[in-house]
């Protein structure tokens, strides 16, 4: 019997809620309820993890029982407030049936109870509670990549590496002693890189592309990173020894990835640095990793 892939997401990532949240923040929470009731009919336009939610929930097509992966939605809203997000989820035939809503409250203590593999968000705490706790978490950044539906089915993730798949053990040396020490650390080592926040979730998306490896599979993953040889040569050895099969690596030695990214066309890229996801996310939906020694401060 196969497992069930289980994303949790918030109302802000999965819907285009930057009126109603800017009411929050300059009137309060009163202003907001009132303003979501009195357009609780009028339907929220997508948002920056539509499209991921959209690919994903399609997948269930190549399985008859059309219940391998279960998209949860994980809200601060009251139940109120969130007639509109599901109102909308009926209105674009998003098939979500489950969801918490907060009253304010984060919903992350939740994840675990719904045995979560992916919890995506557009609050900053909410994720970082989660990677804490262990879940593979992310922040949704707001994009200027175009909302618009996606006519390739196909679906594309695409992961940075250390403080990603990785753990930031490489990165440590790497920002207490500079690329030679880097290079020197990588040449050295013997054992295999330890695992990074989101190494469970490759593992399950592996699952379903082994499960659909019947000609064209619908996902497809990437590597991204700015390693570059000799450094590549621990990163291939670890997947190998993970059993983990990454469909395309990209080892571009320090190069921006926007328009690798780009070319790739990817629905999401999930990276622990800020800069690299700024820059992404002009290009594709970017969300950042709060994991490691670049997130200390």
């Amino acid at each position: 019997m196969n497992s069930k892939l289980v994303i949790g997401i918030s109302s802000r990532a999965l819907f285009d809620l930057s009126d109603s949240h800017k009411i929050f923040e300059n009137e309060g929470i009163e202003a907001y309820r009132k303003y979501q009731i009195e357009n609780e009919n009028e339907i929220l336009e997508p948002g920056d993890a539509f499209n991921l939610v959209t690919k994903i929930l399609n997948i269930n097509d190549f399985y008859k029982s059309n219940d391998r992966i279960e998209v949860i939605l994980l809200s601060r809203n009251t139940a109120d407030t969130g007639l509109r997000v599901f109102n909308s989820i009926e209105a674009h035939k998003l098939d979500i049936t489950r969801a918490v809503f907060c009253g304010g409250e984060s919903p992350y203590k939740y994840v675990k109870a719904f045995g979560v593999d992916l919890f995506l968000s557009s609050s900053k705490d909410d994720v970082k509670m989660a990677i804490e706790n262990n879940v593979p978490s992310a922040r949704i950044i707001s994009s200027k990549a175009s909302k618009k539906i996606k006519v390739d089915d196909t679906l594309k993730i695409a992961f940075d590496g250390d403080s990603v798949i990785f753990s930031d053990e490489s990165e440590k040396v790497f920002e207490k002693e500079g690329l030679k020490a880097f290079l020197d650390n990588e040449r050295k080592k013997k054992s295999m890189l330890k695992a990074g926040p989101f190494k469970s979730f490759l593992v399950e998306l592996n699952k379903l592309q082994s499960e659909l490896d019947f000609g064209t599979s619908p996902i497809r993953t990437a590597l991204v990173t700015a390693r570059s040889a000799p450094s590549h040569k621990r990163v291939i050895k670890t997947l190998r020894k993970w059993g983990v099969r990454i469909d395309e690596s990209l080892f571009l030695g320090g190069m921006n990835k926007a328009e690798f990214l780009k070319s790739f066309e990817a629905d999401i890229f999930f990276d622990d640095q800020q800069k690299n996801i700024k820059d992404a996310s002009a290009k594709v939906t970017s969300a950042h990793v709060p994991f490691g020694i670049k997130n200390k401060n």
